[in-house]
């Protein structure tokens, strides 16, 4: 089974291979940094040729502080004026530690001394001012010899001085944080303190500046519901894993000038501190009562509910999605399912002089979908009709035509496919045609543009943490996938899974998109695509649709339509014992 990482360690280039060194603390890594070197390690383009350790940090590891007593603690505790302002945080870090599972702490530590054993490594003692570390001449002079391409930062404190230029291409390293909005720290704290829906990870080559070196690249996770910082981070922590393997690898294929070209333009700085740091008691005070409370009050009048998906169907002129206003969503009639099941993923088709929706329809009992169509008639849509079924779930039914046949594209993540049926007898007959991918991919669309065909598919790594919108294109249906060199296209949780055909308007395409920052499938935005071809993919959000086009809605996620039909999805919270009841 393909995963990310795999698609990024094979590089075809002949290239020389590239000299990676690695700066640590120690031979004890965080499982998410762990992986990172794995990918190194697997690849066929980059060795990793020296490790350079943290004296300091040795020395600690090697001679543990003495234990101390409980009143000891109480004592030095209020003799530190720093540490007594920040007192309910540590308190709340070690409340905040048990919640988090053991397998998915990012945080929880690897040790690589037997993967690494091969390697070349020298101990450096920093030259401290604070928080700063500088490198002294010699170990400057020991790490030149190497002949490094690239020093990767898992250790040490903020860098200055000539080890950023100790390597060709520099020191390159994560910042957990989205550095328009979040500098400092700590890392995904504050956007969990602010109720920023969005929590972001940059991998940087560093500079004097703190947090404002050149941007390789960023993804954007969305943050998680609650109060916890430990949950909040294993999302961007492990889905910014492969950020590392992706660059090199486009260093090693494109070159530096490839890199430059691709990092992510420098933005005005809008946080609203300039440097995060550790919040103060104050702080946790003003945050944690009103939430509190409000949870408290919550429980109270708490109902379980589940989200209910459906659709709305209308015919005459269709929504502008180039316009970039709020879309006109008047005249769209409610489709209701059986209380047992719920309607989404709708896409269209004509055929034999009707129109035709095909859907995920999804059984609350069994908690699997199966694919239903229906024709489109003056009332909504005639009787849905199961047209495609299988022992794993399916959803998200791209329907299309080629070569005057009829194919479908559903999702079958579950099974870790992407697989194509051919339409044997419409509309309720489908037939296997090929495996066309097997990892972990969801909402996979194909286009038909300048004869090649166009696959988007959303990439998930197996723990499933984060996503990425990757591009392949083939000379037929059912060739060889070839990666799109732009990939991926989109590692923001806004934009990077579908949310329906791509289609025509008024002479643009456009792709569909979801946003599922706030939750999954809260928004539909429809992209533009203004460049698409074997070298360059280039698009350009333009106009979304949010739920509060209907009342009572709290998602809507997919969009389609054929001629003057149109019709789309919207999700409402519903009783869980109205569903139990049936």
């Amino acid at each position: 089974m393909q995963m990310l990482s795999s698609l990024y360690r094979q590089s075809e280039s002949g290239s020389p291979s590239l000299r990676i060194g690695l700066l640590l603390d120690s031979a004890e890594l965080p499982s998410c940094f762990a992986e990172v070197v794995d990918h190194i390690l697997q690849s066929n383009f980059a060795n990793l040729e020296l490790l350079v350790f943290n004296a300091e940090e040795q020395k600690k590891a090697a001679e543990p502080p003495p234990k101390r007593s409980f009143l000891r603690k109480v004592i030095d505790l209020l003799r530190n004026s720093q540490r007594r302002r920040m007192l309910l945080f540590v308190l709340y870090q070690r409340w905040d530690r048990r919640n988090v599972v053991p397998s998915e702490d990012p945080h929880a530590l690897v040790d690589c001394s037997a993967r690494l054993k091969h390697v070349e490594s020298i101990s450096v003692n920093p030259i401290r001012t604070r928080f700063v570390h500088r490198f002294p001449a010699e170990a400057i002079e020991r790490i030149r010899e190497k002949r490094l391409d690239v020093l990767i930062r898992f250790g040490f404190n903020i860098l200055r001085g000539e080890i950023l230029t100790a390597s060709k291409y520099g020191v390159w390293s994560y910042h957990h944080g989205d550095g328009d909005y979040y500098r400092g720290g700590p890392a995904h704290f504050w956007e969990v303190y602010e109720s920023n829906p969005i929590s972001g990870v940059m991998l940087q080559v560093l500079t004097e500046e703190l947090d404002a070196g050149k941007v390789l690249c960023k993804g954007l996770f969305a943050t998680y519901p609650g109060i916890s910082r430990a949950r909040n981070c294993v999302q961007p922590y492990w889905g910014a894993t492969t950020f590392v393997i992706q660059k090199l690898h486009e260093l090693h294929r494109d070159g530096w000038d490839h890199i430059e070209r691709t990092a992510i333009p420098s933005a005005p700085y809008l946080g609203k501190k300039k440097i995060y740091t550790a919040p103060s008691n104050s702080d946790m005070l003003k945050w944690l009562g009103p939430v509190l409370i409000g949870k408290s009050l919550r429980r109270l009048v708490h109902r379980a509910t589940i989200k209910h998906w459906r659709l709305a169907i209308r015919s005459g002129a269709c929504l502008n999605p180039g316009s970039g206003s709020i879309p006109d969503m008047s005249g769209f009639r409610w489709i209701e399912s059986p209380k047992d099941r719920f309607y989404a993923d709708p896409f269209m088709l004509e055929e034999g002089g009707k129109t035709w929706a095909f859907f995920e329809d999804f059984d609350y009992v069994t908690e699997r979908g199966r694919i239903s169509c229906a024709a489109v008639e003056k009332a909504g849509i005639g009787n849905p009709v199961a047209v495609l079924e299988r022992p794993y779930h399916l959803s998200y039914p791209c329907v299309f035509r080629d070569a005057g046949a009829l194919y479908m594209i559903p999702e079958t993540g579950s099974n870790a496919t992407v697989e194509l049926y051919r339409c044997i007898r419409f509309p309720d007959k489908w037939e296997a045609e090929k495996e066309l991918f097997k990892g972990k991919a969801v909402d996979t669309t194909v286009w038909l543009h300048d004869g090649l065909y166009w696959f988007f598919t959303t990439l998930q790594e197996p723990r499933g943490f984060g996503t990425q919108l990757w591009l392949f294109y083939a000379s037929t249906l059912t060739g060889e996938w070839t990666r799109h060199p732009a990939n991926p296209i989109s590692t923001d949780v806004r934009t990077s899974r579908g949310g329906g055909a791509i289609f025509r308007d008024n002479g643009k395409l456009f792709r569909t998109s979801q946003d599922c920052s706030k939750h999954y499938g809260y928004s539909i935005t429809f992209n533009e695509i203004v460049v698409m071809d074997r070298d360059q993919y280039r698009e350009k959000p333009c106009t979304t649709i949010n739920p509060l086009w209907a009342q009572g809605l709290v998602g809507t996620h997919t969009y389609g339509r054929a001629g003057q039909v149109e019709i789309i999805d919207g999700c409402v919270p519903l009783s869980a014992d109205t569903v139990r009841s049936h």
